[in-house]
């Protein structure tokens, strides 16, 4: 089976761990750092061998699936005309710290889709830990195998990212639209989860029940008076 040419963006801890992953199932990885790419060609060659380091703009031209592993404050560096009608994976998390305090974001996956309204939007990979990553791929069917969640509008979108997901050696769990994203992301149940299928379905569903949900939207919200805490590990793009 032909897979899409993967781009990542972001060469950092995660963005090397799933192009690692990537080249490891057949995937060809264009992956891009913030500059320069004989900047980061050592570390690739080193932390994700047969992945080729490239421009951002490369990446995201010529990749037919991307993946955001970059913080959420270098989002406006994203080269949104490249990617237009390319499906693009937020694999980003909100860190108070580093974005400074937005008390009007609801998801990061939303304000990615404001920025890139041209690309289908799916929320995936940031609950893990870049570390369970890298050490949870199984083959499918495996008893242990752990899951990765999913949130997407676009149909078409979510199966192409859920098929990326089950390729690397993890179980896809969709769980609704791109907004419920939140529901991953810090100060939820699910973020930094490492578990199967079942046991994530479960989380997210305690928390969906507990969340307050946004007028009008029928879609949960951050905690209130909550800034992002940093998890080490977890959903971090350096």
């Amino acid at each position: 089976m032909t897979r899409p040419v993967l781009g990542v963006l972001g060469a950092g801890k995660l963005g090397t761990v799933l192009a690692r992953l990537a080249v490891a199932a057949g995937y060809q990885v264009l992956i891009a750092g913030s500059g320069d790419p004989e900047r980061i060609r050592l570390v690739v060659d080193v932390l994700a061998p047969g992945a080729t380091a490239v421009t951002a703009e490369q990446a995201a031209r010529d990749g037919e699936l991307v993946v955001l592993a970059l913080p959420l404050g270098r989002l406006g560096t994203v080269p949104a005309d490249a990617l237009a009608g390319t499906v693009v994976v937020d694999a980003m998390n909100y860190w108070w710290e580093v974005d400074g305090r937005r008390d009007d974001l609801v998801s990061t996956s939303t304000q990615v889709q404001a920025y890139l309204p041209r690309s289908p939007v799916v929320k995936a990979f940031n609950h893990l830990g870049y570390h369970d990553l890298d050490e949870g791929p199984r083959p499918r069917g495996a008893a242990d195998r752990k899951a990765v969640a999913l949130a997407a509008d676009d149909p078409t979108a979510l199966t192409l990212v859920a098929g990326l997901v089950d390729d690397l050696g993890f179980d896809p769990v969709p769980i609704g639209p791109l907004a419920d994203g939140v529901l991953l992301e810090p100060h939820h149940e699910a973020f930094g989860a490492d578990v199967g299928a079942d046991e994530l379905r479960a989380m997210v569903e305690r928390t969906r029940q507990a969340q307050p949900v946004r007028p009008g939207t029928g879609t949960a919200t951050w905690p209130a008076n909550q800034p992002g805490t940093s998890s080490p590990g977890i959903g971090r793009a350096t």
